[in-house]
């Protein structure tokens, strides 16, 4: 079986068929650009005459000369090589295994690649999946209806007989266990001769395990931290004499000595918590046995007074010859704001590694010293080849200063270095768009498809049965040629300085690497910075200076592969750096130099198809200008703010700049129809240069927008009744006053507070008492960006709270819906609990204005508490939505079930065309899932929650998987050029 994630479908269904039945002529702003104007990769050039005209070259993958499609799998030709992908697995990471599969399969398919991709289920069931599985967001998703979507196979062996003769080689991409332990390549790859990329299963087997690891470490003359083996004699009960010694002989305090207690056969942090003392080391390793998350606990001495680094190491060599590089390494710097307890937080966990967030900030390259980082280098190089590890591998550690409590330990006799220490060997490193495992391959040159391939290659040189594959110019990923025919230049912007801002990051730089792919597009990311007067805590404002404050960035490859706006800036900050940059040049040199003494003798490897060039700073108007100069087309990707309230697309409107989303449209006549006048809008109408409003600026404030809305009761689309309170009001007057006047108004027992004018979860809670209200309200007055999990009276998850405070909070009553469980474990993998029939959905909707069709709703399953988390709706490998809705939930008692998912989305679409929606938003609402609305049985009942005119555009957001769940499926390079079409067809 074949899939591809690009070039299939490129000539989509001329229509695009309505929830009412009609059909919405979209041939026009398809792509229709020919195959060989897709490519998967090109080089960044920020210099200022590219965007002045200037004739662009770029280093890339070879533009595709020939897709043939069948039902949406590329035809495998004779030259090219088969790669199977297998994600998946039992462990707890099987959801960044998911990410990883999705961004390795966007970056290998195409020029001589074809990808299956295949799914192992936490049972071990095998399954060939379609590539349209692989963009959902986390494995529940589509775990239930596997039976019905993939091909089963009855046993891995099953399996390995099917690979032998489909694939010639294996990309295992499966983290933890029976991924990283040696399982997948023992019982699967070696016992059928099946080649495969990475280390072999003995290998893997002892550096997988944290305490075999350490001791192989010793062997070879390398420091390790100091560490205990737990052993539990009876069940869960411990030798507390045994770890009492183990904690006096290494000079730690029996009750508050601090370690670190870990799995010891896991990854991604997952598990690993620092305890104080033998008893609580003792609790934390039972808690451990207990969750079921490992048979093994180690307990080592938490490492104080040292920087934490992470380098990843690429072996180079052919056939059995093994030539380990090591790349730059990033320093891994945690940071904290003075909110909550760090003292058990002081850990690079779970959270830190997959989640855009403040608290950890990384330094490509590390800010040691140049002898440290050579002395890493070549340990790293050194560890790999005594471990025989083989392809690529991940080695995180730390540089121990004078002061470090472990630096004591370095005058043991060692035959390495003694201030550089390896803690943890990670052999299939998390590979989502901007891991540090891309990070650093782009800063020494590689691009995300140019390293992918020089891995699988590398690992083929090994079998004689590959040596068929002609490594030709079309399969090598890497050629200079000519840009064919006219280019339209894109500006993807990102960032801003709203608490959506980190979430805008991820958004940018997936549509940039998407639409980066056509040869007939010149796509440069943008980078919006935070406003100089924006401080934590300020109310914002729109003041003229306060635009004049604001700067964009234009930036180069490299310099985009971060995880936060501040992250990004800072990147910026130091590329300009003198001092810094010749630094960084000196290191680059050094790596590209130990990469060619080997790469110049493959035939395969054409060169580095990456610049590390300078990014360029503009004042927000210049930006404007330069792309009003450029002829440019603006991909709008900053939620929240300036980027969603119509403020950016007034600017850009009023230079003429055409831009992704909905136009500064007249809604005079709506306007007119609402007797209602919000605060917010009162504080912006003097800007306003029009006697209406934005539909934009409707859209982010949720009191206008439910307004907007609520004459259309009689077509089944019904709001949620609402109080607008002030945050200044709210913190000067009685706690106990307000909680009795809202639950009094809304005669409910719990109500939901979110900020006016901001979307992603942010700050989004529900309230159960006067408690809860004093405890959200106290957040505020403290500037906490974040409520930790269960403050309040209901259990539920951390909390992103706003910044900078929002003016105004919105008070509604608290919906209830119904409970839907998905399960990988239960022989019921979905059920439903509830007899109030309201479930929560999330639609997209796309067209032009005022014929928008709307995308196969998803519906939304909350994991923790009663609130879609950040997580849940954007981080990869975490929240669970279902597309298309399962037909067991969205019925009707006295209808087809198809009948009631069409009826939904005909409420979907009046909700968008009565707002003025154009181009791409999303749509968040409660659906009644099997009444009408009690007169008329033809109209099923759509609560609206809110409405994102930008909508996350995240490789894992929900609105990738409702793009493919179309037929013909839209991949994503395809969905984002449709996006931009739109915007194109509207100036014309």
């Amino acid at each position: 079986m074949s899939s591809t994630a690009i070039g299939v479908s490129l000539s989509m269904s001329s229509r695009i068929r309505r929830g009412g039945g009609g059909e919405v002529d979209v041939e026009r702003v398809l792509v229709t650009a020919s195959p060989t104007t897709l490519k998967l990769n090109q080089t960044r050039r920020v210099v200022a005459g590219r965007f002045l005209g200037m004739k662009k070259r770029f280093h890339g993958t070879v533009a595709i000369t020939k897709a043939e499609v069948d039902d949406g799998e590329e035809k495998m030709t004779s030259r090219n090589m088969r790669v199977g992908l297998i994600c998946g697995g039992p462990s707890a990471e099987r959801g960044i295994s998911l990410n990883s599969v999705r961004s390795v399969l966007d970056h290998i398919q195409g020029n001589g690649i074809s990808v299956s991709c295949y799914y192992i289920d936490p049972d071990l069931n095998a399954y060939a999946i379609s590539s349209a599985q692989v963009y959902s967001n986390t494995p529940a998703d589509f775990d239930f209806k596997l039976e019905s979507l993939a091909q089963a196979f009855a046993s891995l062996s099953e399996l390995a007989e099917h690979l032998v003769s489909a694939v010639d080689i294996v990309f295992p991409v499966i983290h933890g266990r029976f991924g990283e332990d040696g399982g997948i390549q023992q019982e699967l790859l070696e016992s059928h001769n099946i080649p495969f990329v990475g280390t072999g299963s003995v290998e893997c087997r002892r550096a997988f395990d944290k305490y075999e690891a350490s001791l192989a470490l010793k062997e070879h003359g390398f420091m390790s931290v100091p560490n205990y083996l737990v052993q539990f004699t009876q069940g869960t009960e411990v030798d507390e004499s045994e770890i009492a010694q183990w904690f006096t002989d290494n000079q730690l305090d029996l009750e508050v000595g601090k370690v670190v207690v870990k799995p010891a056969n896991s990854g991604s942090s997952i598990g690993v918590k620092v305890a104080f003392g033998v008893k609580d080391s003792i609790k934390k390793a039972t808690e451990l046995i207990l969750e079921g998350i490992d048979k093994r606990v180690v307990v080592e001495a938490f490492i104080e007074n040292a920087y934490e680094f992470t380098a990843i190491v690429l072996d180079v060599g052919s056939a059995s010859d093994c030539h380990p590089v090591v790349l730059l390494p990033s320093e891994v710097e945690l940071k904290f704001h003075g909110s909550g307890d760090t003292k058990e937080n002081a850990i690079f966990d779970y959270r830190r590694k997959y989640l855009p967030t403040q608290q950890v900030t990384y330094h490509t390259p590390p800010r040691f010293p140049i002898h440290v980082i050579k002395s890493i280098r070549e340990e790293a190089s050194l560890l790999f080849k005594k471990l025989s590890l083989r392809d690529f591998a991940r080695f995180d550690g730390w540089y121990l200063t004078p002061t470090s409590n472990l630096a004591s330990s370095a005058s043991q006799t060692l035959t390495r270095s003694g201030d550089i220490i390896f803690t943890d060997i990670n052999l299939i490193s998390g590979m989502e768009q901007t891991s540090l495992f891309f990070q650093q391959a782009s800063k020494v040159g590689f691009s995300h498809s140019n390293i992918l391939r020089t891995i699988i290659y590398r690992a083929s040189s090994r079998y004689r049965q590959l040596s068929w594959y002609n490594y030709d110019e079309s399969s090598r990923g890497s050629k200079t040629m000519e840009t064919p025919g006219d280019v339209q230049k894109v500006f993807v912007l990102f960032g801003g300085d709203t608490s959506e801002r980190q979430v805008s990051v991820i958004s940018g730089t997936n549509i940039w690497m998407n639409l980066q792919r056509f040869g007939d597009l010149k796509v440069t990311p943008c980078l919006l910075c935070s406003s100089l007067s924006n401080s934590m805590g300020a109310f914002p404002d729109k003041t003229e200076s306060d635009l004049d404050n604001r700067e964009v960035w234009l930036l180069p490859y490299s310099v985009v592969l971060r995880h936060t706006v501040e992250e990004v800036l800072a990147a910026c900050m130091e590329a300009i750096d003198p001092d810094r940059a010749r630094f960084t040049s000196l290191l680059q040199q050094q790596v590209k130099e130990d990469l060619m003494n080997a790469l110049k003798n493959h035939s395969w490897f054409a060169g580095f198809d990456i610049i590390d060039e300078v990014p360029m700073r503009f004042s927000l108007k210049d930006w404007i200008k330069l792309a009003k100069e450029s002829e440019a087309t603006v991909f709008l990707s900053a939620h929240g703010g300036i980027g969603e309230d119509g403020t950016m697309q007034a600017l850009l409107e009023d230079e003429g700049v055409p831009y992704t989303g909905s136009l500064q449209l007249m809604m005079q006549s709506l306007i007119l129809h609402m007797s209602y006048v919000h605060p917010i809008d009162l504080l912006f109408r003097s800007n306003i240069k029009s006697s209406g409003v934005h539909a934009s600026r409707i859209c982010m404030d949720k009191a206008m927008a439910s307004k907007a809305l609520s004459h259309l009761s009689e077509f089944g689309v019904q709001t949620i009744s609402n109080e607008v309170k002030r945050t200044e009001d709210i913190i000067h007057e009685s706690i106990p006053d307000i909680w009795d006047e809202l639950i009094t108004k809304f005669k409910c027992l719990t109500l939901c507070v979110k900020p006016a004018r901001d979307g992603c979860s942010t700050g989004v809670a529900r309230l159960c008492s006067s408690d809860d209200l004093e405890v959200y309200v106290q957040a505020l007055r403290d500037c906490l960006p974040r409520i930790r999990a269960n403050s309040f009276s209901k259990t539920h998850g951390m909390i992103e709270m706003p910044n900078p405070t929002p003016e105004l909070l919105i008070f509604e009553p608290f919906i209830e819906t119904d409970e839907v469980i998905v399960s990988s474990k239960s022989s019921e993998k979905l059920s439903w609990k509830g007899s109030r029939r309201w479930v929560e959905i999330t639609v997209g909707v796309i067209g032009k204005h005022g014929s928008m069709c709307s995308l196969s709703p998803s519906l939304t399953v909350k994991e923790s508490g009663d609130i879609l988390s950040l997580e849940e709706k954007f981080q990869g490998g975490t929240g669970i939505n279902l597309t298309p809705p399962p037909t067991t939930i969205m019925r009707f008692v006295y209808t087809l079930r198809k009948e009631a998912l069409e009826r939904c989305k005909r409420g979907i679409e009046l909700i968008a065309k009565t707002l003025g929606l154009e181009g791409f938003s999303r749509i968040d609402a409660f659906v009644h899932v099997e009444t009408g609305d009690g007169t008329n049985k033809e109209v099923m009942q759509v609560m609206a929650i809110e409405v994102n005119t930008v909508p996350g555009m995240t490789p894992s957001t929900v609105l990738i998987q409702q793009a493919l769940a179309e037929q013909p499926p839209m991949y994503p390079p395809q969905f984002f050029r449709t996006l931009l079409n739109l915007a194109a067809q509207r100036v014309k």
